[in-house]
């Protein structure tokens, strides 16, 4: 089991909290040591010469009853407020409801050599109860008017207090110095799912986060200058590269009929290179062709699905009721169509989509499933980096970016994607779950 945290903003806390308890022990120890015990010490030697004076001429564990002229009693008690119980009319006057004070008890023993018992009394006066070991069987109560209302708990509470203010006062702190990482967190897992994050205050935090914040600043500047660069390049590539098939489309049509065979081929050809180069752009410019706004979902996956209505793939859809989500409409069709587009290039013409909620309404779950070889457990990871392709699909056609455009429309959803077998077709089967979180019902908006 782990004891330490491992953020930095736990440790920062943690560091804090343990100093803070050392300087509370230190503090404690030296409250008692000078300011607590002082303060016993002179309550016992007071006590103590009070008892030796009643008692002055009474040897240790002297005579069970002792006999006080009430005349003496009276003016003894006038003068110095001490009064003698007999343990009947101690305990009549409250001494059993007094609090028993061990260190005291010992303290006053050690000075008037035998046990005593010291108890203590607080209402509305503060009064010492001291059964000397002169006189075992009487009780003498000390009225310490001086010390009215002296309490020994308050020290505890305000040490206990205190320690709390601190360490609440460590926890903002550390809190506000791990507030600029945060976010630098979030603008890195941006990032990381090709998003273009709002350029971070560089003036917040230590002179550490702030070069940090700095350099991560430049860092995303220069990737979103990379990813404009691609975009651009591939823009122009597929320019360059369209005129030329234009040409020789051109071409075949001015061939003779006996060559149709041969104009068929270059034709079919013609038509892959297009849809690799439309697949390019989709996987560069993807996240920048349309905004999220508030759709329809089913329409839009029955919008995708009607696009093979003509096409040799036969396409069931089961849709349960959904509600209108913030989405980018393109990215759900597209999502759909290169799921399907799949299901047509290596499964054996029948497709199956499905779109519902989960059972706990937190995600939006679509699934594609086909009727073709499938795809080897070992595979299935691989095949969502660019340009990879699985071993019963390299003698077709493609580009191998289908499931990679997928993948990261995906992760802009903050989703998951999971390839398995279909349970009704046989073949492949792609789950996807975006959360509704990061969709945004409209009547939630």
């Amino acid at each position: 089991m782990r004891l330490l945290p491992k953020s930095a903003f736990g440790q920062t806390v943690m560091l804090l909290a343990g100093l803070l308890l050392i300087n509370q022990l230190v503090s404690y120890t030296i409250v008692v040591m000078y300011v607590i015990k002082p303060s016993y010490d002179q309550i016992n030697d007071l006590l103590a010469k009070q008892v030796k004076t009643v008692f002055l001429d009474e040897p240790l564990h002297g005579r069970k009853r002792i006999e006080v002229p009430d005349e003496l009693r009276e003016r003894f008690f006038k003068a110095t407020g001490i009064e003698m119980y007999s343990q009947q009319a101690a305990a009549a006057a409250g001494v059993n409801q007094a609090t028993y004070y061990s260190y005291l008890s010992n303290e006053l023993g050690e000075e008037l050599g035998g046990t005593t018992e010291v108890r203590i009394s607080e209402g509305a006066s503060f009064d010492i109860w001291v059964r000397p070991p002169m006189a075992p069987h009487y009780w003498l109560k000390v009225p310490l008017t001086g010390f009215q209302g002296f309490q020994f708990s308050p020290l505890p509470l305000y040490l206990a207090l205190i320690g709390v203010l601190s360490v609440l006062g460590g926890w903002l702190f550390a809190r506000r110095l791990n507030r600029p990482l945060k976010k630098l967190e979030v603008a890195a897992h941006r990032v990381g799912r090709g998003e273009r994050p709002d350029r971070l205050p560089e003036d917040v935090g230590s002179t550490e986060v702030e070069a940090v914040t700095r350099a991560f600043n430049q860092m995303a500047k220069g990737v979103a200058q990379l990813e404009d660069d691609r975009a651009l390049l591939m823009a122009g590539i597929s320019h360059d590269l369209r005129t030329p098939l234009t040409r020789i489309r051109l071409a075949t049509e001015m061939m003779e009929s006996s060559e149709n065979y041969l104009k068929d081929g270059i034709n079919d050809d013609i038509e892959d290179m297009n849809a690799i180069i439309d697949q390019f752009i989709a996987y560069v410019r993807q996240d920048r062709e349309d905004s999220p706004e508030p759709c329809d979902v089913a329409t839009l996956i029955e919008d995708a699905v009607s696009a093979f209505a003509d096409r040799p793939l036969e396409a069931s859809l089961q849709l349960a009721k959904l509600p209108e989500l913030w989405v980018r409409p393109l990215s759900i069709k597209r999502l759909i169509y290169n799921l399907l587009e799949n299901a047509e290039r290596y499964g054996r013409g029948q497709a199956q989509v499905e779109a519902r909620l989960s059972v706990d309404r937190h995600w939006l779950v679509l699934k594609v499933g086909d009727n073709g070889p499938g795809i080897p457990e070992n595979e299935r990871e691989r095949l969502f980096l660019p340009f990879e392709r699985g071993d019963k699909a390299r003698s077709t056609h493609g580009s191998g970016l289908g499931l990679a455009i997928i993948k990261k429309i995906v992760d802009s959803y903050h989703g998951k994607i999971t390839l398995g077998q279909a349970a009704t077709l046989g073949g492949l089967s792609v789950e996807i779950r975006l959360p509704l979180t990061s969709l945004s019902p409209v009547d939630e908006a």
